[in-house]
């Protein structure tokens, strides 16, 4: 796992193998986004004493969908330090282990890709604290609020903090390479316009369920990928 500092004393970013997950400081009191696949407690919590900072600080947990790259640490890490986690209400489900991960409906190109994503262990099934809606402020960052950001799965996410101009978009959007619709969609045109809903928030800082965050221009590089990204 890769420690990457996003925005200095704010924001660092864990790469793992498939897939990232961020920590967000607000003095000691530390937020993840998103948790790692299974088998990331550890590293995590090495990384954040790395920081300077302790683990025991961890409030909240937000899942940004119910996948297992961003799910799978999520409950070891919440029995150790006692932190929330927090999933919409549509993904809550799947995370508990109730229902079945859904299927995406895959475009030819993404086939050998989803083989690839499927060899990340999968996630135990997780409680859920607080099921999120649409607009929900999450306390933290000062004003962190909830973005339904459906079409990757039901109860995908956004989370944007408009004090600091960050948006976290969960896999709706990547950016391994361009800037780019996320892949593995249950519903592509849904997730074009969670896409297009993302990118008119006009962050300054965009970080990414896959691929490096935008810290630069971002504002008009989401604007100008998901105008040129086809509906449906």
């Amino acid at each position: 796992m890769d420690l990457v500092e996003v925005l200095p004393n704010r924001l660092h970013m864990f790469r793992f193998p498939i897939g990232q997950a961020y920590l967000w400081q607000d003095g000691e009191a530390l937020t993840l986004i998103d948790a790692g696949n299974r088998g990331s407690a550890a590293p995590i919590e090495a990384a954040v004493r790395s920081l300077g900072l302790s683990p025991e600080r961890l409030e909240r947990i937000v899942l940004t969908h119910c996948h297992r790259d961003h799910v799978g640490a999520a409950g070891e890490l919440a029995a150790r330090w006692g932190a929330r986690v927090l999933a919409h209400r549509l993904d809550a489900p799947v995370i508990r282990g109730e229902l079945p991960v859904p299927e995406p409906v895959l475009l030819d190109w993404e086939i050998p890709l989803y083989a690839h994503g499927l060899t990340v262990p999968e996630a135990p099934p997780t409680a859920v604290d607080g099921e999120l809606e649409d607009g929900d402020e999450l306390g933290f960052g000062d004003g962190a609020y909830v973005v339904h950001a459906p079409g990757h799965t039901d109860g995908s996410i956004g989370v944007h903090l408009p004090r600091h101009g960050v948006l976290f978009t969960g896999d709706c959007v990547a950016a391994v390479g361009p800037v780019m619709l996320g892949v593995f969609n249950v519903d592509r045109a849904r997730a074009v316009d969670s896409f297009r809903r993302l990118a008119a928030l006009a962050p300054s800082t965009a970080c990414f369920g896959h691929g490096d965050p935008l810290t630069a221009d971002t504002a008009a590089a989401l604007a100008k990928a998901a105008a040129d990204t086809p509906a449906g």
